[in-house]
């Protein structure tokens, strides 16, 4: 089947950037079809949701305060809520009435009421990373926090979206930022990357655990963890300059290495260590990875890739997001194309020359070059010109490291989120969702208690209709082809979400 992809003229996406207000208690959603009977919880969700603070706009998508969104279900009855975290960003911008904390794109001037001197000295005394925490938010133990990619996480209340405490991951291991992107076995076990300092002032890469009670930005199978090492870096010595020079932001500071391509890494889980074998691949950048898994002495991970070294956040910002339909095609345009992608690394790679991968359902190909690197090859599971398969979802509780058949994913338009997809793996065939003028989100995947196949369940995301009656709704899908099961239909517009989990 061929998708048909919806052209967007009036514009109405423009409305999941604009700023709304937190509300101050649940509001009833008008329900149509029948909320399955196992959905009973909460679907908690992150995003931007003040995008000015005055007169001073955020300029990135990243750089929005954090809204935290939930939508509750009981016994056929379905609520919705949101309040801001009232991070340290947040409160001061809002008492301040001006961007103080510099984010992602958006850079805080000094406060005009204090003078040269202590401005000046108030560079040495460190530098104030954000800790708007927009992007995901995950349980850890008991407990739950919203999180972004900076060394702060902000613990919150996720009945009453109360937030609770603002925790430095510096104070308990080696690192100075995770990712928003956390692996979590069945357990219950927390896995996260970050970096570190280092032998003699490099930058290193740590892998922390965070047991259960006394995914994700890199991919787990059940005994390897496998990161990909784009051309995108952040340089450290401009970093640390800019702030001390002038208005700078974190966006100033990345830079891509043109000549590098894409370092692959593996690391055994248990016991815990790196295995040194090079592998390498074509420039990419990547934000999310699907799934990995072991078979037969490989590795297999699959990847949404945007193709070339470029930063596709460059084409992120706000003014290009809301721009009119025509100009947001053209910048879509010149940007990275977005490919969903299949790696296999062997993990006995001893033969030069020629193919080592043996796996018969895989075009992926991986082969030893004369310098000791072993280059690989993707198989392609999901290509369409400005179409992305990203933000994807899996039965993560069946299927996360483990060989699948499923993937779910919001498809961006021109980057602008207008579908919801399923894709098979191993025959490469794609269901979507779609309507006119309705900007969907990440698709949360729950199984049905009773279910036996993978994609037995529901698949749960927020969507956005601007010019609807009631503009907002969660939408309850069926997971095996898409049909709509729910909606639950609320009458306030809500802004773009990224990522979140639904909560039993």
């Amino acid at each position: 089947r061929s998708i048909q992809y919806f052209e967007h003229p009036a514009g109405d996406y423009k409305k999941i950037f604009e700023t709304v207000e937190e509300l101050n208690e649940p509001l009833p959603a008008t329900v149509t079809g029948r909320i399955p009977s196992f959905i009973r919880g909460s679907l908690l969700r992150l995003g931007p949701g003040l995008f000015e603070v005055g007169s001073e706009p955020f300029y990135h998508l990243f750089d929005g305060q954090a809204l935290m969104h939930k939508f509750d279900f009981s016994n056929g009855q379905v609520t919705y809520f949101r309040r801001f975290i009232k991070t340290d960003a947040y409160v001061r911008a809002i008492t301040e009435k001006r961007v103080v904390i510099t984010e992602f794109g958006t850079c805080a001037y000094p406060d005009p009421c204090k003078n040269i001197f202590s401005r000046f000295f108030s560079y040495f005394k460190g530098v104030e990373v954000t800790d708007n925490c927009l992007v995901n938010v995950y349980p850890i133990g008991e407990d739950f926090y919203a999180v972004t990619e900076t060394n702060f996480i902000t613990k919150v209340n996720v009945d009453t979206l109360e937030t609770l405490k603002k925790v430095d991951m510096c104070d308990y291991v080696n690192i100075n930022g995770v990712t928003a992107h956390p692996q979590i076995e069945r357990d219950g076990t927390v896995y996260n990357i970050g970096n570190c300092m280092g032998k003699g002032a490099t930058l290193a890469y740590n892998i922390v655990k965070i047991p259960p009670t006394q995914k994700g930005s890199f991919g787990m199978t059940e005994n390897y963890f496998v990161f990909v090492e784009t051309p995108v870096k952040i340089n450290l010595l401009k970093f640390l300059g800019a702030w001390a020079i002038r208005g700078s932001n974190y966006m100033d500071c990345f830079e891509s290495d043109e000549e590098k391509g894409t370092w692959i890494h593996i690391a055994k889980k248990d016991p815990g260590e790196y295995i040194d074998y090079k592998f390498r691949a074509a420039a990419m950048g990547l934000f999310h990875h699907i799934n990995a898994y072991e078979d037969s002495g490989f590795v297999v991970f699959d990847l949404c890739t945007w193709k070339g070294f470029e930063f596709v956040y460059n084409y992120l910002w706000l003014a290009n997001l809301r721009e009119n339909w025509d100009e947001v095609k053209k910048n879509a345009m010149i940007a990275p194309q977005p490919e969903v992608r299949r790696f296999v690394i062997p993990l006995d790679p001893y033969r030069q020359g020629k193919n080592l991968i043996s796996l018969p359902y895989t075009t992926a190909t991986a082969t030893m070059r004369e310098d000791g690197t072993i280059w690989l090859e993707p198989e392609v599971l999901f290509s369409g010109p400005r179409q992305a398969f990203e933000f994807p979802q899996i039965n993560y509780k069946m299927n996360n490291g483990r060989n699948y058949t499923y993937a779910y994913a919001l498809g961006l338009n021109h980057f602008i989120p207008d579908r919801i997809c399923k894709l098979n793996v191993r025959t490469k065939e794609t269901w979507v969702w779609q309507e006119p003028d309705s900007y969907p989100s990440e698709p949360l995947f729950v199984q049905n208690p009773d279910g036996v196949d993978e994609d037995d369940g529901v698949l749960l995301t927020i969507v956005v209709c601007p010019g609807a009656q009631r503009p907002t709704y969660c939408l309850i899908l069926n997971a095996k082809d898409l049909s709509e099961i729910a909606r639950a239909e609320v009458d306030v517009l809500s802004p773009v979400t990224f990522h979140g989990m639904y909560k039993p």
